[in-house]
This record gives C-alpha cells, structure tokens and sequence, in this order.
C-alpha cells in the first residue's frame, strides 16, 4: 500500500480551484458576485474568446483597501463570514473565500482597485497562484479584475473546454440570470467587442426581463405579489395562452441568489393546472423573500441549489401566489365583457318592414307610400317543421300569385309584401340576415316551376322515403382486418365518429376502431419521410422564438437539422432565432412551441447520431401537424383518412409504436349481447 503524503500547496490548490472553476462562465458567476456583494450599481463584463483568453469585470462597489489585496487571494479569506454563527444567516452572494484564490490558481490575473477612502488605487498581478506585481495606479472607485489565459497551467483542463460560441452563451446565460435577480444594477455585457446585455438598473424587474428577453416574452406576463406569513413572492409569469412545452423559462431566485428548486417549480406546475393545457408550462421570473436562516446556501460550491429548513411554507406560497395572479386575470377578463356586455346598444328586431322603409327612404321614387304600411314581421313560407300537404298548398298558392304578379310590368319583385296571416304556423329560421337575403331566397325556391314535390322539400320530418333509400342503397364503402393492409381497394362503410376522435368504420362483419391522430400523424410522417414530400411555406410573418442560451447556441450549432425538416431558421442574436418558413403540414400558431421543443431535445441529446436527431424531429413536426384529437373533421377528411390507411401498409401504428385502429367483430357483440 501506498504511503500517505500531504498534497504539495499548488497541487491542493489546484484541486480546490477545480471545485469552484469548471468553465469561464464560473468565473464570471464569482466575480461578479463580488461584485454585487461590494454595493455596485453599474457592473460591466467583457469576455473574448468565450473567456477563454480574457475576462474583464469592472464595478463601482467599495473597492478593496490596499493592504488587503494580498491577502484577498489566499485561500478561505473573506469580509463576509467571521464566526460560526454567520454560516446560519448568510444574506451575500459571495461567502466562502475561494473565489479569487481559485481563479489566480489556473490563470493570470490583474486586479485594479480603489477603496472610497483612498486617493490613489492599487495595482496587483498575479499568475497561477504566484505574486507577480504590486503598485500605484490610477483609477475611478470600484474594482477591476481581468483574467487572461485561463486554464493556462492545467491543459488537461483547457482541452475540455469546448467552441468559443458555447462557452460564450454559457456566459451570457449567467449574465442574464444575475440581471433578473438584480434589476436595481445598471449591467453590461460586451462579447466579442459587440455589447450584447445592457440593462437600465432602474430597480423594475420588467424592465430586466425586457433586456434579457425581449418584447414578445415581456409583453406575455402577469405580473405576480403575494406574501403568505414569513415568505414573500414577488416577479412575473406567463399568461396561459403564451405556455412553453419546456421548462427552460423558469427561473427562481431565493433572496436574490439564482437556485434550481423543484419545490418552487412544482408548486407553479400545480398551480396552472386548470388554466395550461397538458403538456405545457408556465413562464416565470420569481423571486422568493425569506428569513435567510430558513435557508442553507452552504450545500454546493457554486451555491446553485439550497436546501430549506421547512419546503411547505415555499410550495404554499409560491402556489397560491402563482394562483391568485391567474385568478385575478381571469376576473378582470370577465369584467371587461360585462362591461362590453351592459355599453353594447340594444338592437330592435329587424323586420321585413324596417327593410322596406330604409330601401324606401334612399329611393323614393322606387315604392308608393300606400304600399309601405303597418306589416307584420316577414316569415318565410318555408320551414322545415311545415306538414307535406300544407307546403304543396301554400307552394301552389304562391305559384299562381307570381303569374299574376308577371302580368303587372309595373310590379317589381323587391316591392312584393309578403306575411303570413297565421304567426303559429311557421317560425323565422335563426340564420336570416336581413329582409333582401330573405327575399332573394323566396324566388329562388320557386323560380322553376317545373321542380317536384319531392325536390322543393328537402326536410328532416319528410323521412318516409328517405329510410327507404337507405334501406335500398347498397354502401357506399362497404374487410376483415386481416385484409385490410393486403387489398388495394377495399370496400367499407362509414358508420360515423366517436368522441371526436376515433372513426368507426364497417368492413365484412367487422369494426374498425381507427384513431384519427394517430393515422393522420404517422401520414405525415411518413411524408417528412420522403425527400420528394417535405415542402416548406414561406410565413407571412416571420416567428422570433426565445430559448435559453443553452438551446440557443444547440440550435445554432444544428442549422442543418431544421432545415432538413422543412424549417428556414436564423440566428437573429441574444438567444433568439428567426423561423422564415416551415413545414407545410404544420400551423403558424404551433411554430414556436415546435422549435422550442426541438431545440431542448438538440441541447440534451448532443451525442446522438444525426438520424436519430432527425426522427425525433420528424416526429415532433408530425404529432403538432396532425389533427387532434377532440377536433371536428368532416365526414369527407374522415373517410380520406381511411382510404389511405387502407391502400398503405405502413400505417398499421403511428410514429410512437400505438396502434392506429383495432377491430370489434359483430361475434365479439353478438357474445356480449348472449346471441351465440
């Protein structure tokens, strides 16, 4: 067995250091929690290379003294933590006293600083652990850090650093979370020479997420203010109709510290239930308010996740704060169209006679006054509820009143009045719109004369013949399952559609139970498919989606997996990206939610091959696309639908392995009716 050694100082440190700084973005997360931690209200960043080669973090905070510069890059050194009872009420950001020693352990770096009581500033220099300079400079109040060539030491380390675009977003991720905790903090964000983040530091929390975001994504929320006894929710959600199919926008702050808590995304996931369809998921900015010894921040070395003394109190109210905002929207909706409701004008019945007189009054000249006098309100003469005998009375009546009123030039058919003596006969169909549609429909009725009883009353209660018809006519489409996928034409009857989703279909003695989704999404998946099917539609307008920069920079770097799923996608800058055109199955309105999805996928599943990639996707473009179930289709798309999955034997299961149809036989009813 090996002897124990004690680890040589640099090789402890960088151990430690590994701890703290796994990427460029970690460095960027301590300093500028420093930063914060020092009073600053203006904090500019400047990264090149993905931060790799240099980092610049210049604040106006307090700055540090001179005679502790030197001892502000040991190890376990700090202003904020003295005594062991600090541990249990922590309320900075910064605590542990690793974060510069870490940092000058695995690169160079520059420190500028000048405390509010000193006249002139300090210089330090430091590379892999070791002093290298101390001296005067001038400089304005604050601190300035710069590292340069990080990982410099350890290239072990460095090799697994990955593209200058990833590391960049990655960064640029920790920016705009550390903007949204802070909104009273002016921030700057320069990448690559081009400012990329700059917020106002107006203290407005909307404002924020209007500079992290964007409009669309500000314009979408519900502003939420709660406070349920020792803890307080404020921030902003989603409406319901603006729900993502990802979680990525969710984002929680405790006391002002960034934190991944599933307690706090349960809660809001409970909450929406009700308002959010399945499968989607509110938008959040939130911050939580709480007694900081209710909270241990002490639990990861990069203070990500908490652990709380008591989840209940959280969950309660984060879910009632949530709730209570989507209540509140709610009631105002509804009071907006009360109000509409009670200012709308009332509208008088509209009769044949208004008509007649508004027609008379533009066109004097048209009708004699004596025409124009006290009527009832028009009622056609034809009405489905209208006995045989009595249409062909009142029919034929009418008839011969029209040869005389042929004889009379004079007599103009828009002059004609016609009402029915008795009111209880025949009832003003809903539909009518104005008195010129009701008449023109009259003559045309009865223009040609020569029509048959039976071809001028076309009505529900006239059933006689219409049973013998059906009883006479043979199917129209009228196979075992068996057969179904072995035949090209194939005879069935459509029997009708059951719950707005499964089509029910008679084939040879048997059912088919046919899940119209499922069908339609495995058709068009198949199309995806195929290289000669997937067409894209220009979008009249183009569709900005915004994704976490984790997604982001995925899709950017995947260009070529949406195009060849029939999207024409953009890199349109600070984690959003322009859709020009897609798919043509699918609808402009479920464009965002798909690349949003796509993109999630692409970002956890970057080791994949590409055609699994592109399955996944056709898949997701395919279930949007087809039709849902739920939805009314008419009898014509229904029976296309069968017609297809018969001719074709590949539509036996859609795209995610589930049956398309099944099949009852008329034994299986009959057994449970006890005829066999």
């Amino acid at each position: 067995m090996s002897r124990i050694n004690v680890l040589d100082k640099h090789v402890a440190e960088l151990i430690a250091a590994g701890e703290v700084v796994e990427r460029p973005s970690s460095v960027i997360k301590e300093l500028v929690e420093n930063s914060i931690d020092a009073g600053s209200t203006k904090i500019t960043v400047e990264i090149k290379n993905g931060g790799k080669t240099f980092i610049r973090i210049a604040d106006n905070g307090c700055g540090i003294e001179r005679e502790d510069v030197r001892t502000a890059f040991l190890r376990h050194a700090t202003s904020k933590v003295k005594v062991q009872d600090d541990l249990d009420s922590i309320s900075t950001l910064g605590f542990r006293g690793e974060a510069l020693a870490s940092v000058s352990a695995v690169a160079n770096v520059e420190l500028i600083t000048c405390a509010d009581s000193e006249e002139i500033g300090t210089f330090y220099s430091i590379s892999a652990g070791e002093e290298v300079e101390l001296s005067d400079t001038g400089c304005p109040k604050g601190t300035t850090i710069i590292v340069r060539d990080l990982f410099f030491n350890i290239p072990a380390r460095q090799k697994f650093l990955k593209k200058d675009v990833s590391e960049g977003n990655a960064i640029a991720q920790v920016i705009d979370r550390i903007a949204l905790s802070h909104p009273e903090i002016a921030f700057t964000f320069i990448r690559d020479s081009k400012v990329a983040l700059k917020t106002s530091g107006d203290g407005k929390l909307n404002s924020a997420i209007y500079s992290v975001f964007g409009r669309d994504f500000a314009s979408s929320l519900i502003e939420v203010d709660y406070k349920l006894g020792p803890v307080e929710v404020k921030g902003y959600i989603s409406k319901p109709e603006s729900a993502r199919p990802t979680r990525s926008m969710q984002t929680f702050f405790v006391n002002g510290r960034f934190v991944k808590t599933r307690t706090a995304a349960a809660a809001v996931d409970e909450a929406a239930k009700g308002s959010v369809m399945v499968g989607k998921f509110l938008s959040c900015v939130l911050n939580i308010s709480m007694s900081y010894s209710a909270v241990d921040v002490n639990v990861h070395p990069a203070k990500i996740e908490v652990r709380f003394v008591n989840e209940r109190p959280i969950f309660d109210a984060v879910y009632h704060a949530v709730k209570s905002a989507l209540l509140s929207v709610n009631d105002r909706k509804r009071a907006e169209l009360f109000s509409e409701a009670a200012n709308k004008p009332k509208v008088e019945p509209f009769t044949y006679s208004t008509v007649k007189s508004i027609k008379n009054a533009e066109n004097p000249q048209t009708t004699p006054a004596s025409t124009i006098s006290q009527q009832k309100p028009f009622k056609p003469l034809y009405e489905k509820t209208v006995a045989v005998n009595d249409f062909k009375e009142r029919n034929d009546a009418f008839l011969k009143s029209l040869e005389r009123i042929s004889k009379d030039e004079e007599v103009r058919k828009s002059d004609i009045n016609i009402f029915v003596e008795d009111e209880s006969e025949v009832n003003i169909p809903s539909d009518t719109k104005s008195s010129d549609k009701l008449t023109d429909n009259v003559f045309d009725i009865f223009d040609d004369v020569s029509k048959t009883e039976e071809q001028v009353r076309p009505y529900e209660n006239i059933v006689t013949d219409v049973e013998e018809d059906k009883a006479n006519k043979e199917p129209e489409n009228s196979v075992l399952l068996d057969d179904v996928f072995s035949k090209k034409e194939i005879e069935f009857r459509f029997v009708g559609e059951a719950f707005s989703t499964y089509i029910i279909v008679e084939i040879d003695k048997k059912l088919l139970f046919v899940d119209k989704h499922a069908l339609h999404e495995r058709i068009i998946y198949e199309k995806l498919k195929s290289e000669n099917n997937t067409f894209s539609q220009m979008l009249l307008v183009p569709v900005t989606v915004t994704l976490q920069k984790e997604e982001y920079n995925a899709s950017i770097e995947n260009l070529d997996l949406f195009k060849e799923a029939s999207f024409e996608v953009e890199d349109f800058g600070n984690g959003t990206i322009l859709v020009r055109s897609c798919p043509q199955f699918l609808d402009s309105a479920d464009v965002e939610s798909s690349i949003a999805e796509m993109a999630l996928y692409i970002s956890q599943h970057k080791l994949d091959v590409y055609t699994e990639k592109m399955d996944w996707i056709f898949h997701n473009v395919a279930c949007r696309a087809a039709v849902k179930a739920g939805n009314k289709s008419s009898e014509t798309e229904l029976i296309d639908l069968v017609k297809k999955m018969l001719a074709d034997p590949q539509l036996k299961t859609c795209p995610h392995g589930r049956p398309v149809c099944i099949e009852v036989t008329k034994n299986d009813i009959e057994k449970q009716f006890g005829r066999v």
